[in-house]
This record gives structure tokens, C-alpha cells and sequence, in this order.
């Protein structure tokens, strides 16, 4: 495995929601980074860094919706909602 030694700046927000800038130094495995960025489309590591981590937050996201599984009453008619 060869390693890429990047500089990433990534904006995370704290509790009052301002912006703020965080250096991190990370090795990360050059063909998945290429592989990454042709699946992608993505131009630069940064972006490629970003769209995982994003991506990690909505599979996250969606896996706890889950736990409302049998738990949520559904009323309405999906025959006429979708003809709309």
C-alpha cells in the first residue's frame, strides 16, 4: 500500500453553529483515492474527503430513521399522491 500525505481543511460547526477551519494531517491509500475521484467526479482530495464524510452522514442518517420501523401510523393514499 502506498500512502498520500495530505493536508485536508475541513469546516465543522460548533454548537452556535459558527464556521470554523480544523488542519488535519491524515495517510491515505493512493488508489483508493484515485478510485474515489473517478467514481466521483471530483477534482481534488479535499473534495474527495468531504463528499465520504458527507456520504457517511446520510448513510448514518437513514439508518437511524430505521428505528421508527412499525413505529409510525401511515395515512393518506400513495395511488393518489403519485398522480399528482
Amino acid at each position: 500500500m502506498i500512502s498520500l500525505y495530505v493536508f485536508i481543511d475541513y469546516i465543522y460547526y460548533t454548537l452556535n453553529t459558527t464556521a470554523m477551519y480544523k488542519r488535519i494531517n491524515i495517510n491515505l491509500d493512493v488508489e483508493l483515492v484515485k478510485k474515489a475521484m473517478e467514481l466521483t467526479q471530483n477534482k481534488s482530495i479535499k473534495d474527495v474527503v468531504h463528499y465520504a464524510l458527507n456520504e457517511v452522514i446520510k448513510k448514518n442518517s437513514r439508518k437511524e430513521l430505521l428505528k421508527f420501523k412499525g413505529k409510525v401510523k401511515w395515512e393518506g393514499d400513495l395511488n393518489e399522491m403519485r398522480s399528482i
